[in-house]
C-alpha cells in the first residue's frame, strides 16, 4: 500500500468518479493522514491545501462520499477513488459535479444545471 507522497510536496491527486456511472464528481488532494483516515472511516477525506487541514467530503453538507473502491496509478502517485455520493451533489456552488463547465467557442461555458441552492446548504461558508 506503497503511495508515492513526494512529488507534492506531501500530496497526491484524488479524482473522485462516481462508483456506477463513471462521472467524474471532483478533484482533491490528499496527504497520508487523509487517505489514512479515508481508509479508517470509508468515507473520502481530503487535505485543504487553502486552510491546511483535513477535511472530510459532507462535514458541513451532509453530502458525503463513501468509497467503494481505491485504484492507484502506475506511478502511485495519484489516486482514483470510486464513490457513492449521498446528497443531491458534490460541487460547493450546487452542481452534481464540479466539472458543470466547458468550452465553447473559446468561452467557459455552464453546461449542467444546478442540484441544490449552495446559500441554504452552506451559508455563505464553503
Amino acid at each position: 500500500m506503497q503511495l508515492n507522497f513526494d512529488k507534492l510536496d506531501g500530496l497526491v491527486p484524488a479524482i473522485i468518479q462516481d462508483w456506477q456511472s463513471g462521472e467524474v464528481l471532483m478533484v482533491g488532494f490528499m496527504n497520508e493522514e487523509a487517505f489514512r483516515k479515508t481508509l479508517e472511516t470509508g468515507y473520502a477525506t481530503f487535505y485543504s491545501r487553502s486552510r491546511r487541514q483535513l477535511w472530510t467530503k459532507g462535514e458541513t453538507s451532509g453530502h458525503r462520499l463513501r468509497v467503494k473502491e481505491i485504484r492507484t496509478d502506475c506511478d502511485q502517485d495519484a489516486l482514483l477513488i470510486r464513490v457513492e455520493a449521498s446528497g443531491p451533489g458534490v460541487c460547493h456552488e450546487g452542481y452534481r459535479s464540479c466539472f458543470f463547465r466547458a468550452l465553447q467557442d473559446g468561452s467557459w461555458t455552464t453546461v449542467e444545471s444546478r442540484t441544490f441552492d449552495p446559500e441554504q446548504v452552506y451559508g455563505g461558508k464553503e
